[in-house]
């Protein structure tokens, strides 16, 4: 064999080994939903038996669902509070005192960086490791919406009608966009695209580097819930009582779907498998499409509204409900496997790290369930 033919298969073996590195699936969640295209998926591997490993009290009510990232859990509360609790023993590291209250704006971490936004309209860039500020943004009206990252920028909506593209590192304004209602939902990124589905009954397309509108698809309601997307399809539930699948190369709706009996918003934002697409509504049930056709494959019905966002785990959905509840279903059946009564409202969406499961409740506690540690 020739240097040069060693040196490319050398480079070649290096290459696949990256790669490698590169579809590892992350035991972090570090945004709302767990990634940019807000997916809703787990990737690790969760106890076939969820034990309750700690309670966290926060002190008044969570709203914003949890981010984690090396082994801590980010969560806000409503006395304005962004709070960091070891994920591995329930201990507070650091509090970080917010300007406003924070209700459902989730954090999103990126390189040592915690983002949140809070109803004051401030939005917050804390250290990871300190919980000091490293510097905030003033938009003009309050901030329900997730922050999402995508390289070294950090998108946010306001309810002054516009979605942000700020510095990840400073803070400075890239652009706004300006939208013709509040803009409550979490962007999703993908492909160099940024998507809002907004309460002006408008679902956007936006470049992330110039801030154009790329398209429009009418949406026919207000949304509340945040755009998942997956192979060129975003699916999100509307106030018009629809969940909707729209074909971003067509740029037209492929399917909707609307319950035949109870008709009820959609404000859950849907967590989406290879094949089916599961999401909470109003109506005080969780619902389990056909990715491809629209379809129910199943409902499971709670005793409360299902505004918390489903995370799909393998073979098994976990969910909250305004009832109280903590839900594990079988993701094939809708078959009920386990709940736990967490008493106050669960709102919050589910999120996981390193085989554990969190969530907040309307109560103030976080709820962190897994493997008890012996």
């Amino acid at each position: 064999m020739t240097g040069l033919s060693k040196w490319v298969r050398a480079v070649a073996s290096l290459l696949l080994a990256v790669s490698g590195l590169a579809q590892k699936p992350s035991e972090d969640w570090p945004v709302f939903r767990g990634n940019q295209r807000l997916w809703g998926l787990y990737e690790g591997t969760l106890p076939d038996q969820l034990q309750l490993r700690w309670t966290y009290q926060a002190g008044e009510s969570i709203e914003s669902s949890a981010a984690i990232a090396d082994g801590v859990v980010y969560v806000g509360s409503s006395d304005g509070m962004l709070h960091a609790i070891d994920l591995a023993t329930g201990k507070p590291r650091w509090k970080y005192k917010t300007k406003g209250s924070v209700g459902e704006s989730s954090p999103c971490v990126r390189n040592g960086v915690v983002y949140i936004g809070d109803l004051d309209g401030v939005f917050h860039a804390v250290d990871a490791a300190s919980g000091k500020a490293r510097w905030t943004f003033q938009a003009q009206q309050e901030i329900k919406s997730s922050p999402n990252c995508f390289a070294n920028k950090v998108f946010i909506g306001s309810y002054d009608q516009h979605l942000y593209c700020l510095s990840a590192d400073t803070g400075s304004l890239i652009w706004k966009f300006s939208t013709d209602g509040p803009v409550h939902c979490t962007p999703s990124v993908d492909a160099n695209r940024v998507f809002i589905s907004g309460c002006d009954e408008v679902f956007r397309a936006i470049d992330v580097n110039t801030g154009k509108q790329l398209f429009t698809l009418p949406l026919n309601a207000n949304t509340g819930a945040s755009p998942a997307v997956r192979d060129d399809h975003v699916y999100v539930g509307t106030f018009g009582n629809e969940v909707m699948d729209l074909d971003l190369k067509k740029r037209a709706v492929r399917w909707t779907y609307t319950h035949p009996v109870r008709n009820f918003p959609f404000y859950s934002s849907a967590a989406v498998a290879a094949d089916r697409i599961v999401l909470g509504g109003r109506d005080k049930m969780v619902h389990c499409l056909d990715r491809t056709t629209g379809k129910a494959l199943w409902t499971f019905a709670t005793r409360g509204r299902v505004e918390s966002s489903p995370l799909i785990a393998g073979d098994r959905v976990f969910v909250g409900s305004n009832d109280g509840h903590l839900y594990v279903l079988d993701l094939a059946t809708g078959k009920k496997l386990w709940d736990f009564n967490a008493g106050g409202p669960l709102s919050a969406s589910p999120a996981a790290s390193r085989g554990s499961l969190v969530i907040g409740s309307q109560d103030g506690a976080l709820y962190c369930f897994g493997s008890v540690v012996p």
